[in-house]
């Protein structure tokens, strides 16, 4: 009888063992809090379809979205992974595509995350979604949209490592490359 108590204490410390690992490697990931819902990270074998917002003529597929929950409310937080390690200052292009995931989850579930996450090789960057940054996504995807019929688009070549890896360098006439 003695050896059964042993062995159900072994086992309900391991079983502890495990639920805390988990926890801590789920931390270590840099993932927030919630159920992963959605994943383009290319672990599972089928590709997840993008997140499409008819309304605002935008489509995505950030690396994750997770669900939190509070109480009865739940909120979708999208998780963008970046290979780099984190810099002081994440790049603006990072940001608003981030943002745009947001603008999405605002439109499918009828309700905005309060952030996002920008997860890279030694950290994350937590980037609120503000009114401010929803209103430069829709600045920035119509400053796009008016480009795709513009006779000409001034180019920036100040980014060399950039040109270097551009679909168009062979056709640009750029010094830069």
């Amino acid at each position: 009888m003695q050896l059964l108590w042993l062995l159900a204490l072994l086992l309900l410390c391991a079983g502890l063992a495990l639920v805390w690992m988990a926890r801590r490697g789920r931390h270590a990931s840099g993932l927030p809090a919630g159920a992963v819902v959605y994943s383009d990270t290319g672990a599972e074998q089928a590709v997840p379809a993008p997140l499409i917002s008819r309304r605002y003529g935008l489509i995505g597929k950030p690396d994750y979205l997770i669900e939190a929950r509070q109480g009865t409310a739940r909120t979708m937080i999208p998780v963008e992974v970046k290979s780099r390690n984190r810099p002081g200052t994440p790049p603006s292009g990072h940001i608003l595509q981030l943002a745009t995931y947001c603008l999405i989850i605002e439109d499918i579930y009828g309700s905005a995350p309060s952030h996002g996450v920008l997860r890279d090789a030694d950290g994350s960057h937590t980037i609120a979604y503000t009114p401010d940054l929803r209103r430069a996504v829709l600045e920035a995807a119509e400053r796009i949209r008016a480009a795709r019929t513009a006779p000409d688009v001034p180019r920036s070549h100040q980014d060399a490592g950039r040109c270097a890896h551009c679909g168009y360098r062979q056709g640009c006439g750029s010094q830069a490359l």
